[in-house]
């Protein structure tokens, strides 16, 4: 008999075992909300899947009077503006900042202990205090951002430094290497994989910061559009801005693992 776990699904047989959570999930939306509606027609808790069509028609191709643009793409490419903004910023400092605290033992031994620090405040607990410093424009959502992820992506990145064998870097330096070519030749390689690993692992907070700071203050914004619609339970709305986050996340997140795994020494340092 062979054992479950060396039963290995095709391709086609992935993609349609993966499709099947979601299909169950709308499918049970689906009867739920239609046994709700037939016990209370004006229920505005769970939409139907009509509902959902005509709110985000709406949104999708109209043009919004007061602003003169689809609802739907502008909200999107302002919260994607602010993400990418800030993710770019953070991996920058992350990696600058890691590779160099990291590689060198005296900055290691005066900044480790502020990162590991740093790294620990709730980022949402000092968003008053952005907001009081940069104002309420851009700039503070920005900066929630890299406030929120680079010092993470800087440990991660330091970690990453210290686990390079000092047999590599005892023998840069016999070749003659200074520590800018050990840098830019042995550390950087070896770091960018997991700088792009970090980042993936960041996608979620920075989406709720994101959120978060346009929930407060935006006159656009996928966080501002469900904040602003909460007040008249309009579910049509939230939910199709939620599951639209998540695929923007999902399809970020794919994107960053095709990066990761196109990077050759990567593959050939894991086997593949």
């Amino acid at each position: 008999m062979r054992r479950a776990i060396n039963r290995l699904p095709s391709r086609r047989s992935k993609i349609l075992l993966g499709a099947m959570p979601f299909i169950l999930v709308i499918a049970v939306y689906a009867v739920t909300s239609e046994a709700r509606h037939a016990v209370d027609a004006s229920d505005k808790l769970m939409p139907g899947l009509e509902a959902f069509r005509t709110a985000m028609s709406r949104l999708i191709f109209q043009v919004d009077m007061a602003t003169g643009k689809k609802l739907f793409w502008a909200d999107t490419w302002a919260s994607l503006s602010r993400l990418g903004i800030g993710l770019g910023l953070s991996a920058l400092i992350g990696l600058v900042i890691g590779v160099l605290v990291g590689f060198i033992p005296y900055l290691r031994a005066i900044f480790e202990p502020f990162f590991a620090a740093l790294s620990l405040v709730p980022p949402l607990a000092v968003l008053p205090i952005l907001f009081i410093l940069f104002g309420l424009g851009e700039l503070s959502k920005t900066v929630l951002i890299v406030f929120g992820i680079a010092p993470f992506i800087i440990r991660d990145v330091m970690l990453r430094v210290s686990e390079i064998p000092r047999e590599q870097i005892v023998k840069a330096q016999t070749l003659g290497a200074s520590t800018w070519q050990m840098i830019l030749g042995l550390v950087l390689p070896q770091v960018v994989p997991r700088l792009i690993s970090s980042v993936r692992l960041s996608l979620g907070a920075a989406w709720l910061f994101v959120i978060a700071a346009e929930a407060i203050t935006a006159e656009a914004g996928l966080g501002y559009r469900i904040f602003l619609v909460r007040r008249y339970l309009a579910m049509d709305v939230i939910l199709p801005y939620v599951v639209w986050i998540t695929f923007l996340a999902f399809a970020m997140d794919y994107a960053l693992r095709l990066a990761h795994d196109a990077i050759p020494w990567t593959r050939f340092r894991e086997g593949g």
